[in-house]
């Protein structure tokens, strides 16, 4: 199986707390930094449950963007798209089963249709990170990517990704996108609306519905939930709900969102 994600590839930092930040003063802390975005996850999960696993999108000429590259590639995946600008970099605060996140998406956003070879959408499914659709003109390039694969005979799916980011002019992106399967939490599907796909709606220690049918979680010791959404999904597009949750399993047991 072929799985290929289009979204951000992004230096991630992910900064583990016993007990929350005090303003002004200092806590001790453990940290994790490498590669991380939602589409580059998905790829590395995938990649890591025996899929053949690619990665598109824009990355930075920058340090950030080799470390970044250097690390998916790693993981078993093939990393395309044009190098160019700043790397993006998010930093993920954890502490027990939350986390909070800053994001900047650096040269990722600027991903553009004409940049994309047909090629790379030769696949069983392909899947789309949802902050894609933010932006234009990442979010026309998406489009383009999911009909190219859809010709393909690929399935298509995305991750909304964020509930802050859903607005009437994502809903005409996703639209026109015309997803078959959609990933999202309780929030973001709430935010969202109705929308005429399969969905997995994740639930996070409760589990997942899929298109109504509950799926229970499975059993683990919480070190960091970051990735795990990105995981589920990898397992589920490679082997369905079971593997999914085996994936997210493995991701909340450690720390950082890559295997």
């Amino acid at each position: 199986m072929r799985v290929v994600t289009l979204g951000d590839l992004i230096l991630d930092v992910v900064v583990r707390l016993d007990e929350p930040l005090a303003p002004g003063a200092d806590r001790v802390a453990e940290t994790r930094v490498g590669a991380g975005g939602q589409a580059a996850n998905v790829a590395a999960w995938a990649a890591a449950l025996g899929a053949d696993a690619r990665y598109v999108g824009k990355r930075g000429a920058d340090a950030a963007g080799e470390l970044a590259t250097r690390e998916l590639a790693a993981h078993g995946v093939e990393v395309a798209g044009p190098v160019e600008g700043r790397n993006g970099v998010v930093v993920s605060i954890a502490a027990a089963a939350d986390r909070t996140m800053a994001s900047d998406r650096g040269s990722a956003v600027e991903l553009r249709a004409d940049e994309l070879d047909p090629n790379w959408f030769r696949c069983d499914a392909l899947h789309v990170s949802g902050y894609a659709l933010h932006r234009e003109p990442m979010a026309a390039a998406a489009v383009l990517a999911a009909d190219i694969a859809r010709h393909e005979g690929a399935r298509v799916s995305v991750d909304l990704g964020a509930w802050t980011g859903i607005d009437d002019a994502f809903r005409a992106r996703l639209a026109e996108l015309a997803p078959d399967l959609l990933f999202a939490d309780e929030r973001e599907r709430d935010a969202l609306g109705p929308f005429d796909a399969s969905w997995v709606v994740k639930r996070g220690a409760d589990g997942i519905v899929v298109d109504g049918n509950p799926y229970a979680a499975l059993p683990v010791d919480v070190v960091d939930t970051t990735g795990a959404g990105d995981a589920l999904a990898a397992g589920f597009l490679v082997g369905g709900p079971g593997l999914g949750l085996e994936a997210a399993r493995r991701c909340c047991a450690k720390l950082g969102a890559m295997p």
